[in-house]
């Protein structure tokens, strides 16, 4: 694919702040130097460091708890980081971001692995859950409280400074969409975003180099670790141990694969928060859960549309994600900007060769949105074999397909009436669309969902929180089953919630840990 080395105006300087407000602390070990097998003891062990655990870990920590993190990445933070989209891959993401699910078609599902989790490669928007959603969790679900998270909200988007994108980092690839739905009479708005300092480098999804995005890495991880926590990094665990009906820790696996030494950690409370993927795995393979545990696999599918302008967009100069085309929540489609490196946007440039080749020169020209929809369609998650490692599969239904394709099309609209001359859908059967003329063309198609570029985010569901009769989990995350082990990430959310749903997994992770100091 096509970086920016290919291209005719070369690759743009990477910004940073002049001295970066968070660097990485010193206060935390690396697993993978671990020479000898070792034992801790503490009264939390927290696996997971993305929004659930981090949380979780500053709000017990600064109780006075004796906390231990153990994430399986390593610690990265602005000084590490370029924008180069080889190196995030590789060192910021689980499985280089090709995470995928199984089904017809796969779908791509990409999450972080490192200190921080999906917080450090996302970009930084921050919402919260519709109340309707809430209350349904609570009517339907039995999610005791869930629209009573005000304070807790609250309380996040102080600490995490969360504020719509001001004018300074908005630019003309949001703008001219935001003039065009003004036209068309359709909802929107800025994107509320958790920084603190941004200079809008563009390069969110590969971690950012200035550390103006407020990820778990540079705001709740150090908080946990200046309230006297330890953060353990590159040491994955393995298992969770268990004695009776009581868990009482977790065993890590740290060294290297030439020298591999056991971390096991006891502790009187155990927190689970790998992500609605990796959570069930772990659990399921250490025999712990009841029936719910791995199903209810919920995601965001989402497509991305790309439109060429007449003149330049530069959009690697602005905030990827500023603006969101709000007009169709209450249909489950949501639309917003997205931006990326050439080398990630090439796939969806159509045309081969000498053709795709011209489409990619004029990068600076383009603009991009994505549409994400709010899934009916289910899967599950299984671990594979006898290890920790998931296995996902997941259906995308019909009706699913069709609310893609809305989307879309409103995105393709939105596009032409901003100016755009060609706009490219991402659906193999009508890859560009130009005119309205087309665009009507293409809502009458009808492709299998095999034909668009599907990719998903915001894996959910998987240890679903409510009443017992219907969850894995009690509304604080307590597992059902066996006692001493708090599930503390997506996988509580019983359904979609419509929009991103890290501040509302940061929510829920406060409150749950405040249970936990002060039942």
């Amino acid at each position: 694919m096509p970086g920016w080395s290919r291209l005719a105006h070369g690759a743009p300087p990477v910004r940073k702040a002049p001295s970066p407000s968070h660097s990485r602390p010193m206060a935390c070990l690396d697993g993978a130097k671990l020479t000898r097998n070792h034992r801790v003891r503490c009264d939390v062990v927290i696996v997971g460091t993305g929004a659930g655990g981090a949380v979780f870990a500053a709000e017990a920590a600064k109780a006075g708890l004796d906390v231990v993190m153990l994430e399986e990445g390593g610690y990265y933070t602005g000084k590490d980081l370029s924008g180069d989209a080889k190196f995030s891959f590789d060192h910021l993401y689980r499985d280089g971001g090709l995470t995928a699910t199984l089904g017809r078609p796969p779908i791509p599902v990409p999450v972080g692995c490192c200190v921080g989790g999906t917080t450090m490669v996302n970009s930084g928007t921050c919402y919260r859950t519709p109340d309707f959603v809430l209350q349904r969790w609570e009517r339907e679900f039995g999610l005791e409280g869930a629209t009573e998270l005000d304070n807790d909200y609250a309380a996040i988007e102080q600490d995490l400074s969360i504020k719509p994108v001001p004018d300074a980092l908005y630019g003309p690839q949001h703008q001219r969409v935001e003039d065009a739905i003004k036209e068309l009479g359709w909802a929107g708005s800025r994107i509320p975003r958790n920084e603190d300092g941004c200079i809008s480098t563009g390069t969110c999804a590969m971690g950012c180099p200035s550390d103006g995005k407020t990820s778990m890495a540079v705001s709740k991880v150090p908080e946990a670790l200046a309230a006297g926590a330890t953060l353990w990094t590159r040491a994955p665990v393995r298992r969770i141990l268990r004695h009776r009906n009581q868990v009482v820790g977790v065993a890590a696996r740290a060294g290297t694969p030439e020298q591999p030494t056991d971390l096991l950690v006891t502790a009187e409370t155990t927190v689970i928060a790998c992500g609605a993927l990796h959570t069930p795995a772990l659990l399921l393979a250490s025999g712990i859960g009841g029936p719910w545990i791995g199903r209810n696999l919920h995601l965001h599918p989402a497509t991305r549309v790309v439109a060429r302008f007449p003149d330049e967009i530069r959009g690697w100069q602005e905030v990827p994600q500023a603006y969101n085309i709000d007009e169709f929540i209450d249909d489950g489609v949501f639309i917003q900007g997205q931006f990326v490196p050439p080398d990630v946007q090439a796939p969806v440039i159509p045309g081969w060769g000498v053709e795709h080749r011209q489409r990619m020169a004029a990068f600076p020209r383009l603009a991009s949105f994505g549409a994400l929809i709010s899934d009916r369609s289910a899967g599950r998650v299984r671990p594979a074999g006898r290890s920790t490692r998931p296995v996902a599969t997941y259906r995308l239904q019909p009706a699913d397909r069709d609310r893609l394709i809305f989307g879309i099309a409103r995105t393709i609209e939105a596009f032409l009436a901003a100016g755009a001359e060609e706009v490219y859908s991402g659906v193999a059967a009508m890859p560009v669309v130009r005119s309205r003329t087309e665009l009507a063309r293409f809502e009458r198609l009808q492709p299998p969902a095999t034909q668009i570029e599907i990719m998903a985010f915001h894996p959910m569901g998987t240890v679903r929180a409510g009443g017992p009769e219907i969850a894995a989990s009690d509304p604080w995350g307590r597992l059902y089953d066996v006692e001493g082990i708090v599930v503390s990430d997506g996988s509580l959310l019983p359904t979609s919630n419509r929009i991103n749903p890290q501040l509302t997994i940061m929510a829920l992770a406060r409150r749950a840990a405040r249970k936990l100091v002060a039942p």
